[in-house]
């Protein structure tokens, strides 16, 4: 097992390392942002720094001094236009606690909802009560996350055509009273939390209806039912232990799935956090800040995978990992 989790951590070095110099070839594609408009002192500034972090050197030297500095100095260069002249990685980690909340909180609201329903739907199998479910499931799943969030703000949000309950965007920082952890915080973010939790709901409950009416109808819950257990004691002591193996570990995948989706939502709802950073730094060819943001979300992905593999071992004891 540890020489499994030794190489998985070996080979996830690797592919983060390959994948962020694919995203500094093609960011480092686009041509330099001009500075001639600037005042001459930031201008000088700004070409000492590009000039010492290898901006004009050949791509394969550039990514050896970007790699340098972040491995000796932790220096992820600098934001020249999101947050002007700080630090890249300053600009993301001020940026963090946001994304993180709703995220948190989006899990926290879909998990519990989606396993219910993926337990009601089936225990009702092929029942009107599963049908109406899969129907809602199906509409769920199909339907991108920033759909929802038009439509959350439409009837939720909006005064005029809808009931007014929230604020269209989430409030900032100052208005909050200083606290991400104020009640004026977490009301205004309520709407991006419902648009991110429906497709996870749905695809939850999907995934858990699936296992557990397979684990329903499987022979052993006949032999359960034989040696003298209830329909309600073999179906929470074996069927739906059995069903939550898989599932478990997918929800530590959701937390992947809802941080790609908050990319978009963090920007229809106004969320200062690292989504809106991030595609700030892209459209303002801020390359150390997208680098920064880039690789914040690559290290969540391919951790998330890990975790995902070795839960199997801790959850069922049968699943032994590297074997």
């Amino acid at each position: 097992m540890l020489k499994y989790v030794l190489k998985r951590l070996a080979l996830m070095l690797l592919t983060f390392v390959i994948i962020m110099f694919l995203c500094f070839v093609l960011i480092k594609s686009l041509p330099l942002p001009a500075i001639e408009g600037l005042p001459p002192s930031q201008r000088d500034l700004v070409e000492a720094r590009r000039i010492a972090l290898g901006y004009y050197e050949p791509i394969m030297t550039q990514f050896w001094i970007f790699l340098v500095n972040v491995i000796t100095k932790w220096d992820w260069g600098t934001s020249w236009y999101v947050d002007k002249m700080s630090p890249a990685f300053d600009v993301l980690w001020s940026r963090l606690p946001p994304t993180v909340l709703l995220n948190i909180y989006s899990l926290v609201f879909s998990i519990p909802l989606g396993l219910l329903l993926g337990i009601y739907a089936a225990l009702h199998k092929n029942k009107w009560q599963d049908d109406v479910i899969n129907i809602v499931i199906m509409l769920f799943v199909s339907v991108p996350s920033y759909v929802y969030a038009f439509l959350v703000q439409l009837l939720l949000c909006s005064g005029e055509s809808g009931l007014g309950l929230f604020p269209l965007t989430v409030s900032s920082l100052s208005d909050a009273g200083g606290s991400y952890f104020s009640w004026t915080m977490f009301h205004s973010q309520i709407p991006a939390v419902l648009a991110l939790s429906f497709g996870e709901i749905a695809g939850l409950a999907r995934f858990l209806r699936a296992e557990l009416t397979e684990a329903l109808s499987s022979e052993y819950m006949l032999l359960a039912r034989a040696k003298g257990l209830t329909q309600r004691q073999a179906t929470w002591r074996h069927a739906f232990n059995n069903a939550m193996v898989p599932i478990l570990p997918s929800i530590i995948g959701s937390f992947v799935s809802i941080m790609g989706g908050s990319l978009i939502i963090e920007n229809i709802f106004g969320v200062p956090g690292v989504g809106n950073v991030f595609l700030m730094s892209i459209n303002m060819k801020d390359y150390d800040v997208y680098m920064a943001c880039n690789a914040f979300y690559i290290f969540i992905g391919l951790l998330a995978n890990i975790l995902v593999d070795l839960s199997y071992g801790f959850i069922d004891p049968r699943i032994r990992m590297g074997e």
